[in-house]
């Protein structure tokens, strides 16, 4: 069984900082993709950042400059970095891995159980 394990999440008022962690309970240093959605209540769930193994990162426009995505496979965890949190920048904020390796399984598509990010205005 995988485990994406999220923390960091929490109240901030706007334009404040938080740093999100998603640790893996198997190894991600051959996930192509690692990435951060969020979902707001009543919206659906949407990519805010991903990069790849090669450390390629796109994100979504409403957080160019303000969000930094990282990976460190040593210690199969992904960050995201968000500085001048807005309160539209508020939702529950998921880690994805596209492949994670628990000894000799590999598991596609694996979600965390998400982290709860509220920004007040």
């Amino acid at each position: 069984q995988v485990q994406l394990v999220e923390s960091g999440g929490g109240l901030v008022q706007a334009g404040g900082s938080l740093r999100l962690s998603c640790v893996a309970s198997g190894s991600i240093l051959g996930a192509d993709v690692m990435a951060w959605y969020r979902q707001a209540p009543g919206k659906q769930r949407e990519l805010v950042a991903s990069i790849s193994r090669g450390g390629i990162t796109n994100y979504a426009d409403s957080v160019k400059g303000r969000f930094t995505i990282s990976r460190d496979n040593a210690k199969n965890t992904v960050y995201l970095q968000m500085n001048s949190l807005k309160p539209e920048d508020t939702g529950v904020y998921y880690c994805y891995a596209d492949k994670v390796v628990v000894g000799i399984t590999t598991y596609f598509g694996s979600w965390g159980q998400g982290t709860q990010v509220t920004v007040s205005s």
